[in-house]
């Protein structure tokens, strides 16, 4: 009776040793966010979509490991050196700064990437068709139509100088989106100012010197930075009755004149869809970059009634939302 109950036991511990063994071999994630997972709340799930059209799912053959740098970029390299030091199984860059830093960490470690720039110039990659080493993703076309952002601002607001604003802690990013700006503001016709910010108690300064340099409307360059305080920007603006324009849909929807850029859903479904590619195998240096090809426009016809704008009809009916 004392062995077979000793062979019993061994058999319940059978099955509970096979379920951990299963466990431990579960992949993992690093997934790497600059802003806020608040802000990333429709990104996230566009992003589990597209890891779902590949068969995972979080929690059941697939854990993820996330880190949020609240806007700060400086706080990246620790995040990313943190994941290396777990093992996870690979890495989701989820923003340009956040894709530096991990292309910057390791040569070995597979990484998936989602920018709004073009990740030759900003030296993610060497090809898009060939990417090469341990690195691939997505590019949106958010940087890309930084020019066709500042002809909104031009439709929009035809007179008068436009201020454009840059996070010097980006420096890559800035500095992209300023050639873009600058090219796009000499073929119009229009002055363009150009204003700095890396810290939330920098925002009511600029303002103030939107309003010393009597700019007519102000631009603001794509940046994570940005994007995690998109909604108290839209605040400051309405506020200080300035005509402003970003990237996101969430910016024209907490009360800014409008957003233009690509679609961040998009963009992140298809990096979602890579990050199962590469954990079932896959090498990155033979996938291709690609490219969400989707551009939407948003408008605030509240705003802009409020600061006397007449939004001109063929704008409205180019528009994906108005909100009124």
């Amino acid at each position: 009776m004392r062995l077979a109950g000793g062979l019993l036991f061994l058999a319940l511990l059978a099955p509970l040793g096979a379920a951990e063994a299963q466990q431990a071999a579960m992949p993992v994630i690093g997934y790497i966010g600059s802003a806020s997972p608040d802000v990333f709340a429709s990104r996230l799930s566009a992003f589990r979509q597209g890891l779902g059209e590949t068969g995972y799912v979080e929690g059941r053959n697939v854990a993820i490991e996330y880190r949020w740098a609240e806007g700060r970029s400086g706080r990246l390299p620790d995040m990313v050196a943190d994941l290396l030091q777990r093992r996870v199984t690979m890495i989701a860059a989820t923003t340009t700064p956040a894709a530096l830093a991990a292309k910057a960490a390791t040569t070995t470690m597979p990484i998936v990437f989602e920018t709004g720039g073009d990740p030759i110039r900003l030296g993610l990659v060497g090809s898009l068709r060939r990417p090469g080493a341990n690195i691939t993703g997505v590019t949106q076309l958010n940087t890309e139509v930084t020019a066709k952002r500042l002809e909104l601002v031009h439709e929009l607001i035809p007179n008068g100088s436009i201020a454009l604003l840059l996070n010097p802690n980006s420096p890559e990013l800035a500095e992209f989106v300023l050639r873009a700006a600058r090219a796009a503001a000499q073929t119009l016709g229009r002055e363009l100012h150009v204003l700095k910010a890396s810290a939330d108690g920098e925002f009511d300064g600029i303002f103030a010197e939107m309003l010393r340099l009597r700019a007519g409307a102000l631009m603001v360059g794509a940046d994570a930075f940005f994007t995690s305080r998109q909604e108290q920007l839209a605040a400051l603006a309405v506020r200080h009755a300035v005509p402003t324009i970003y990237e996101n849909r969430a910016f024209a929807a907490a009360g800014g004149l409008a957003s233009y850029g690509g679609s961040i859903t998009d963009a992140y479904r298809l990096t979602g869809v890579y990050a199962g590619r590469l954990l079932k195998g896959e090498k990155p240096g033979e996938l291709p970059v690609q490219q969400a090809t989707k551009v939407e426009m948003f408008l605030n016809l509240k705003t802009a009634k409020a600061l006397g704008i007449t939004v001109p009809l063929p704008l409205l009916g180019r528009a994906d939302e108005v909100f009124e």
